[in-house]
């Protein structure tokens, strides 16, 4: 009985020494949203960071073996396919809880616009990195358009159709000249 005793006081004792290390954090630490992030340096400052409108979603992983709530997430984002396929998602707080359960199915790129937000789709072209990049509108130039169609309606130029023609006729007539 005098053994059990000494060894539960010895627990007491170690007992009493964990809780006398405990540290007191209440105070410290950067509150965000969904988690408190404690800085090595007291004095930290968060770079400025503008976020991405929109995020190119990439599945990196097969589904097979995956729960039916992870595919079913994949599915709304239609990436269950092949995987190199990808979906353009908006950077809203609904979407990004679910990628978060997908996080490591995906690879999740945030997209740029290093020219500009695009007025329209049409002349746009998003890079591995999520650049998008426009392209500017090409306009025809005026004096190459006048010149080409001078040259198509030159009645001494050989086209095609003129070619053939004469080629017919001198086929048919044993190659003597017309």
């Amino acid at each position: 009985m005098n053994n059990f005793l000494q060894t539960f006081n010895n627990l007491k004792i170690f007992k009493r020494s964990i809780s006398k290390n405990i540290y007191k954090w209440h105070g410290e630490g950067i509150q965000y949203p969904g988690f408190k992030y404690y800085p090595k340096d007291p004095n930290h400052k968060d770079p400025p960071y503008e976020p991405s409108k929109l995020f190119k979603v990439q599945r990196i992983k097969h589904i097979k073996g995956c729960p039916y709530w992870e595919k079913n997430i994949l599915k709304e984002f239609k990436i269950d396919g092949k995987l190199n396929n990808y979906a353009i998602i908006k950077n809203i707080p609904e979407n990004n809880a679910r990628l978060w359960r997908i996080k490591h199915l995906v690879k999740i790129v945030p997209v740029t616009f290093p020219n500009g937000f695009p007025d329209d789709s049409w002349g746009t072209y998003l890079k591995e990195n999520g650049e998008l990049l426009v392209t500017k509108a090409l306009k025809p130039q005026e004096d190459k358009l006048i010149a080409t169609e001078k040259f198509v309606k030159d009645p001494k130029r050989l086209d095609g159709d003129t070619l053939r023609r004469e080629s017919r006729k001198r086929w048919e007539t044993d190659h003597r000249p017309l």
